[in-house]
């Protein structure tokens, strides 16, 4: 069952890395992104009973997106952001997912990023 409220997990930049890029250079080799992940769990965190399986566990989504990005390369950050949010929306519990993916390519430019935001299918 869907809730109204707005709790959420982030975690902050976490460090991954992947074989992303246009040119076969770019993808020859791990470059290091940054995700900010932000999951809306489909329960309430009023009702999780201090329970860790009530809710979705970020150390896991940490691991589930390290292992993710590592193991799909793309050409485009945009697509490694979205085939990610579905994955996660697949795999946890929750109804709402945003991801912020940074690259560092740019030499004038602190960081390259895309975001996007992806809700759960209803059936």
């Amino acid at each position: 069952m869907q809730s109204d409220t707005h709790d959420c997990i982030n975690i902050e930049q976490l460090e991954v890395f992947a074989r992303v890029g246009v040119t076969e250079n770019e993808r020859g080799f791990p470059q290091r992104l940054t995700l900010t992940i932000s999951v809306w769990p489909d329960k309430s965190f009023d009702n999780l009973e201090d329970d860790i399986g009530q809710t979705a566990n970020y150390s896991a989504i940490c691991g589930a997106a390290r292992d993710f990005t590592r193991d799909h390369p793309t050409k485009l950050v945009e697509t490694l952001a979205a085939q990610l949010a579905s994955h996660l929306l697949q795999i946890f519990p929750i109804r709402k997912v945003c991801v912020e993916l940074r690259k560092f390519v740019l030499p004038d430019a602190k960081h390259v990023s895309v975001i996007l935001t992806r809700n759960a299918s209803i059936n």
